[in-house]
């Protein structure tokens, strides 16, 4: 199916809308933890910062990865472009092979030192909740667009299949970074199918141990069959400290300081890995 450029655009920004004021609401109404600081220390940092990605990767790198897939499909290119599958059969495989990738990508920006230092822009929100979904360095979103298309091309994934697995990245992101409370059985349901804002909010510990697992966004799997999984933070929900040690103030939540943070010390040994 070939998804025309400005209808995937507005499916996309439609869909991200509907989701963040979903999130937002539930946070409103079922809040799981207390704020450390207020949204309007944080709100707008963090909102600039997807706006900044989005502006700079389009400038940069100004194919997009379902124009990829389409230049694949054309070709031949790609695992499932050699082979003939239901419709419906090879979306899926496209989808949980890219989620595999995202996967990977993100234990390697947790791994390598250089990555990490991009990637501690995300995790040294103090608070968790929707917006921190946005937060991501442009750098990190360019790198992370550039593996994306790598991967389309070697899997072949159709450009129906990139759009939804897009939208759903985008929509499990903003859904498990919420600030929200789920009834126990309702997460301890959903965690088996999706990765949930419980089973995420261990990985935004301050604790390294804890940073280091659930590396998922939106498929819980491969934390299980990798060994990364952990099912709950050692301190409990309730006091566990989210974020990093040396990136707290309100200062630090400013745009300037987030955009030149991968560029900053650690303060506190230990506290990560640059």
């Amino acid at each position: 199916m070939i998804v025309p450029s400005g209808l995937e655009t507005a499916i996309r920004l439609g869909c991200f809308a509907a989701v963040l004021a979903f999130v937002a609401a539930l946070e409103w109404l079922l809040p799981r933890r207390n704020r450390l600081l207020a949204r309007r220390q944080r709100w707008p940092g963090n909102v600039a910062m997807v706006g900044i990605a989005t502006v700079a990767a389009r400038l940069i790198i100004p194919f997009a990865v379902i124009g990829v897939a389409a230049t694949a499909q054309a070709w031949g290119w790609g695992l499932l472009n050699r082979v003939a599958l239901p419709g419906w059969v090879e979306t899926g495989a496209a989808v949980i092979a890219l989620d595999l990738v995202i996967y990977g990508q993100h234990v390697a920006f947790h791994a390598q030192p250089w990555l990490w230092r991009l990637h501690r822009t995300h995790h040294s929100d103090p608070d968790l909740d929707v917006s921190t979904a946005l937060r991501f360095h442009p750098v990190e979103i360019m790198l992370s667009l550039l593996l994306k298309c790598a991967a389309v091309l070697l899997i072949g994934a159709s450009p129906f299949a990139v759009l939804i697995f897009e939208i759903l990245l985008n929509a499990t992101a903003m859904f498990n970074h919420g600030n929200v409370a789920l009834p126990p059985w309702f997460d301890a349901v959903l965690r088996l199918f999706l990765v949930t804002p419980d089973m995420h909010s261990v990985h935004h510990s301050i604790d390294r141990r804890e940073t280091d697992s659930n590396f998922g966004f939106n498929l819980p799997w491969w934390d299980w069959l990798f060994g990364t999984y952990r099912h709950q933070p050692a301190a409990g929900h309730d006091a566990m400290t989210i974020g990093l040690a040396d990136f707290r103030t309100g200062r630090d939540q400013r745009i300037d300081q987030l955009l030149v943070q991968p560029l900053r010390h650690n303060v506190i040994k230990g506290a990560d890995n640059g």
